[in-house]
C-alpha cells in the first residue's frame, strides 16, 4: 500500500525493501559482474558519457566501489544469484541530493532534468522539476530539432528524453546530453547550473564540468565511480525500473521534503 504523506526515514527504508527499489533487488549478480567487467574492459556504452581513461581496468576495483557506495555483495567469489542495494545508502544518497536541490532553489539556479530510463524515472524527474520551478528555479528549455544516432532529443513534462519511433527510449548514451549542451553553447545560451538525471545524461554533464546529480542502478557502476572521483556530485543507488513507477512516489515525497521543496 502507498505511504500517505511524507515517509520518515525508517518508513522509507521499509518501503524500499518491500518494493525492491533497494534491498534484494531484481538485478542478478551475474548481470552486475558482467557490467563491471565491461566497464573495466573499456566498453564505452558502460562508461555512461564519462571519460574513465585507464584508471578502472580492474573489475575488482569496480566491485569494491560498488560494495562501498551501493551495498552489493563484496565477495568476488559470489558470482551467481541475488544481489543487493543497501537501503540506508539509498536514503543517504537522497539526503545528499536534497541538499543540492535546496542550494539550487535558494540560488534560483538554472536546472536541466533528463532521463535515460523514462519507464521508471520520468515522474521522479518531472516532480522534481515542478517543485524547483515553484521555488523559483529556471527549468532549462532545450533547443528544438536535436537528434543523435539513436533518435530525437525531446523534452516531455520538463524532462529531456530520447525519442525513437514514437516511443520514449531507454539509453545509456551521453550523446543526447552532448547534443543539448552543444546546441545551448552554439545559441549563446547559458549552460545549466545543475543537471538532475541518470545514465549517460548525468555522466556527460558531469564530465563537461556541470554540477551533476542523479540516480543509478547496481549494474551501472560508472556514475558511482564518477561520484568517488568527484566528477558527479551525487549518485543515488536504487533499482531504476521496478514493477510500477508508483513505487517511487514515497521516494519523491521524501526527497522534496528533505530539500524544503514540498
Amino acid at each position: 500500500m502507498p505511504i500517505p504523506g511524507t515517509p520518515s526515514r525508517a518508513e522509507l527504508v521499509d518501503h524500499l525493501v518491500r518494493t525492491r527499489i533497494a534491498g534484494q533487488v531484481a538485478t542478478p549478480r551475474e548481470n552486475n559482474l558482467s557490467h563491471y567487467r565491461q566497464l573495466a574492459n573499456g566498453v564505452r556504452n558502460y562508461w555512461l558519457g564519462l571519460e574513465l581513461g585507464d584508471r578502472w581496468t580492474d573489475e575488482q576495483d569496480v566491485l569494491a566501489v560498488m560494495a562501498e557506495r551501493v551495498g552489493v555483495n563484496d565477495d568476488p567469489e559470489y558470482r551467481y544469484g541475488q544481489d543487493t542495494i543497501d537501503p540506508e545508502l539509498t536514503v543517504d544518497g537522497l539526503d545528499r541530493l536534497a541538499a543540492r536541490l535546496r542550494k539550487a532553489a535558494e540560488g534560483r539556479q538554472r536546472v536541466l532534468l533528463a532521463t535515460g530510463h523514462p519507464g521508471g524515472l520520468l515522474d521522479v524527474h518531472r516532480s522534481t522539476a515542478a517543485a524547483l520551478r515553484t521555488a523559483g528555479c529556471e527549468i532549462v528549455v532545450i533547443p528544438d530539432g536535436l537528434q543523435t544516432d539513436e533518435g530525437y532529443v525531446w523534452q516531455v513534462a520538463d524532462v529531456a528524453v530520447l525519442e525513437h519511433g514514437a516511443t520514449l527510449w531507454h539509453t545509456h548514451s551521453g550523446e543526447p546530453m552532448k547534443a543539448i549542451l552543444t546546441a545551448l553553447e552554439r545559441a549563446g545560451r547559458p549552460l545549466p547550473d545543475l543537471v538532475v538525471a541518470d545514465h549517460g545524461w548525468a555522466g556527460y554533464a558531469g564530465q563537461h564540468g556541470i554540477d551533476s546529480v542523479g540516480y543509478a542502478d547496481c549494474n551501472d557502476p560508472a556514475l558511482f565511480i564518477a561520484e568517488a572521483e568527484g566528477t558527479v556530485q551525487v549518485a543515488v543507488p536504487l533499482d531504476d525500473h521496478v514493477v510500477t513507477p508508483r513505487h517511487y512516489d514515497p521516494v519523491i515525497a521524501y526527497l522534496l521534503a528533505a530539500a524544503g521543496l514540498e
